[in-house]
């Protein structure tokens, strides 16, 4: 497993389909996940700081987890299946550890309401899925707006269908 970074949520248009976006910690490698408005908006919501006034199904799940003493210890996306991604919940409750499956919206979606849950992306998605976008001529790492840029343009060209194997 690869240890990744939540970016953010974009919107691809013209389709106007949400994608969240991780990024390889110590690489160079994006994955980008299709993912749906709810999700997309309870992520852009927590990375944002807002607070609605009655908890969203997310915040409710935090609190919920809180409340029974459950600690999520990381989210693993694990798989890409006929263009499918799937997640587990690696939780961690009176010293049993747990594994749940999840929609990686919905996993990354809680992480993002936690401090410090690691996200990780296996090898494997990463090479089926994933974007490799390098540092610029001079070995620098690529400037935040320009990484967008460089994944809106590749938004503009690529589909879900790119996404599903042979």
């Amino acid at each position: 497993m690869i240890e990744m970074e939540l970016v953010g949520v974009r919107v691809e248009l013209p389709a106007n389909q949400p994608i969240v976006l991780l990024k390889e910690k110590t690489g160079t490698r994006y994955l980008p996940i299709w993912i749906g408005a709810v999700e997309a908006t309870a992520i852009a919501f927590a990375l944002q700081g807002v607070d609605t006034p009655r908890p969203l199904t997310h915040d409710l799940f935090v609190d919920v987890l809180g409340e029974i003493g459950v600690e999520v210890e990381a989210i693993h996306v694990t798989e890409l299946r006929e263009g499918t991604f799937y997640a587990e919940l690696h939780l961690l409750a009176d010293g049993e550890r747990y594994t749940v499956s999840a929609r990686p919206s919905d996993a990354i979606a809680l992480a993002s309401r936690l401090e410090d849950v690691p996200i990780f992306g296996a090898e494997g998605v990463l090479e089926e899925a994933g974007l490799e976008i390098e540092p610029d001529a001079e070995g620098e790492d690529v400037d935040p707006e320009e990484e967008v840029r460089r994944f809106r343009d590749f938004l503009e060209e690529v589909t879900p269908e790119d996404f599903i194997g042979p």
